[in-house]
């Protein structure tokens, strides 16, 4: 284990002190130090953990003088955990029904997402009591809907790995549940504040001679009244929710894997149309701009920095430019693509070329081109471009594991978009056999050349090359351009903008083809980058407010800004 990451074992018990010399003996190879919370047990378990911990050198023994419930108990280890130094607690119940065996599977997890909480997610045999399983179900619907997500696979486990700081930070700020609606409801919270959960299938056995304390009665009120908590906790929180992976950098975000909001989008599109989904933007855009921080501060940085370069340049603003018109541009963008997705632009009305654009494109020409995009302005005109009458076969990378699923959407309810997606993690050999192929076909390939992509580091270094962009350096990726010399192929860039109330197609040619030879690779690798972010700079100075990225663009992800 690192330094950063020091786990521990946090276990709460109540009357289970015949029970513990097993769990003891279980967890004895992993030689994890261990918490023992005593909530209030009666005179027999105490004198059991006592002898326990006199045995087992690495157990310290916590005792809470009246029976405070699972949760106080389980916040009352974290907060010794963290004193003696721990960054993580495995929380183990004492009755002996989970698979200890399992933890350090648990703590991969947790080293790989030191941030999130880390969960088992149950396994059951025949042992569990039907009413238990059923009442399971009930609360799983209830998270999914508190969340607006099905992230959440079992918020009621007890077997799993806390983020010791984050956990008690939520701690100090809202009052959690005591005993048993503790679980589900730190589960949510934590999701809430941006600590999602990942879940490893795990067997639990519910022992024939086994002690439960759940109180049919009174804890059922307890899950209740906290799901009531959470319903209308979550109603504030819903434009957040919904487009919380906006709010961190793109490089760490993973694409919602559900499919009925696009489908939901479609449905309603179809209901009411455009005119009403308009007018719903107004307040929705609204509550998201006042509740995602994180992606304001980031348009309010990018909006200072455009002032800042046009008043170096003596250019006029464009009227609008702030953060809250920013993100209903966005708004606007995202009903621009269902339109799209629906074949309802249409050229000479809602798209237009600017001057050159058409013959810079040159879509009678039977050779493959790749078309090197980015995510200023709204790519979905390719779509339209892709209807035309004669039109080429226009193929995007799409840089996510999860674009398959866009994928089938896209196929079920809008075949007639004329885009295919190609789904890649990283750019290597398969990837430029596959593009080639398709451009000898005489298709074209649209990929972005301003984000890194989902598995961006080797041997620990971001592959990126550093440009200047907007007066400081900011992180390109390399992929794009390293393909782009690959595929010997012509290279033009591509922007759709709004401008005079259509989606305007910039085009200009980049290289035919782009070179990068061997004795000066990385030199001229580096003059392709600069100027695709000189380009880049100059149409967003155009249009500032159809810049899409909604992070600190100029960072790498736990990195310094090179200066």
């Amino acid at each position: 284990m690192s330094l950063t990451f020091r786990p521990c074992v946090v276990i709460p018990c109540y009357n289970h002190g015949a029970m513990m010399a097993g769990v003891l003996a279980r967890l004895a190879p992993f030689n994890l130090p261990c918490f023992i919370v005593d909530d209030g047990s009666e005179a027999n378990t105490q004198q059991a953990l006592a002898r326990l911990t006199a045995e087992h050198p690495q157990v310290t023994l916590l005792r809470l003088a009246d029976n405070a419930g699972k949760g106080t108990a389980v916040l009352h280890g974290l907060e010794a955990a963290s004193r003696a130094g721990f960054t993580h607690a495995v929380q183990v119940d004492a009755d002996g029904q989970h698979a200890i065996e399992d933890i350090p599977s648990l703590l991969s997890l947790a080293q790989r997402h030191p941030d999130d909480l880390i969960s088992g997610q149950p396994v059951y045999d025949d042992s569990i009591p039907r009413s238990r399983l059923y009442g399971r179900w009930v609360t799983h619907v209830w998270v999914w809907i508190e969340t607006l997500s099905l992230q959440l696979k079992d918020s009621m486990c007890g077997f799993r790995v806390y983020p010791i700081a984050p956990t008690l930070s939520l701690a100090k700020r809202v009052t959690l549940g005591k005993r048993m609606d503790f679980d589900t409801e730190v589960m949510v919270r934590l999701y809430w504040q941006g600590h999602t959960s990942h879940f490893l299938p795990t067997r639990v056995t519910y022992p024939q001679d086994g002690l439960s304390h759940f109180d049919a009665f009174k804890d059922n009120v307890r899950i209740s009244l906290m799901h009531t908590r959470l319903f209308f906790g979550m109603l504030p929180r819903i434009p957040s929710l919904l487009f919380r992976h906006r709010s961190q950098h793109w490089a760490k975000q993973q694409e919602v894997k559900g499919l009925w909001g696009m489908r939901l989008m479609l449905r309603v599109w179809q209901i009411f149309g455009r005119r009403a989904f308009s007018l719903l933007l107004w307040p929705v855009i609204g509550v998201y701009w006042l509740t995602a921080r994180p992606a304001r501060q980031a348009s309010q940085q990018w909006i200072a920095q455009v002032k800042q370069t046009l008043a170096q340049r003596e250019m006029a603003e464009p009227p609008r430019l702030n953060s809250f018109f920013h993100f209903m541009r966005f708004g606007h963008a995202m009903l621009d693509k269902i339109a799209s997705w629906r074949g309802e632009l249409q050229f000479n009305r809602d798209i237009v070329f600017a001057p050159g654009a058409s013959d810079a494109l040159d879509m009678t020409a039977p050779q493959g081109k790749l078309l090197l995009a980015s995510h200023l302005g709204d790519v979905e005109a390719c779509r339209a471009m892709a209807q035309r009458e004669g039109s080429k076969v226009i193929n995007a990378l799409v840089f996510s594991d999860n674009a398959r699923h866009f994928k089938q959407i896209m196929e079920e309810m809008a075949p007639q978009a004329g885009l295919n997606l190609i789904p890649v993690t990283d750019i290597g050999p398969e990837t430029a056999i596959a593009i080639k192929e398709k451009l000898d076909r005489g298709e074209w390939v649209a990929i972005v050349g301003d984000r890194i992509a989902v598995n961006p580091q080797r041997n620990g270094e971001w592959r990126v090359i550093w440009s200047p962009f907007m007066g400081r350096l900011a992180p390109f990726p390399q992929g794009p351009f390293i393909l782009a010399s690959i595929l010997r192929c012509p290279v033009l860039l591509i922007f759709a903008l709004r401008q005079q109330g259509a989606l305007t197609i910039h085009c200009e040619a980049f290289a035919d083809p782009l070179l990068l030879p061997r004795g000066e690779r990385q030199q001229a690798l580096q003059q392709a980058v600069d100027r695709y972010a000189a380009r880049l700079e100059h149409y967003a100075l155009l249009s500032p407010l159809d810049w899409f990225n909604f992070f600190d663009f100029w960072h790498l992800p736990d990195a310094k800004e090179k200066e």
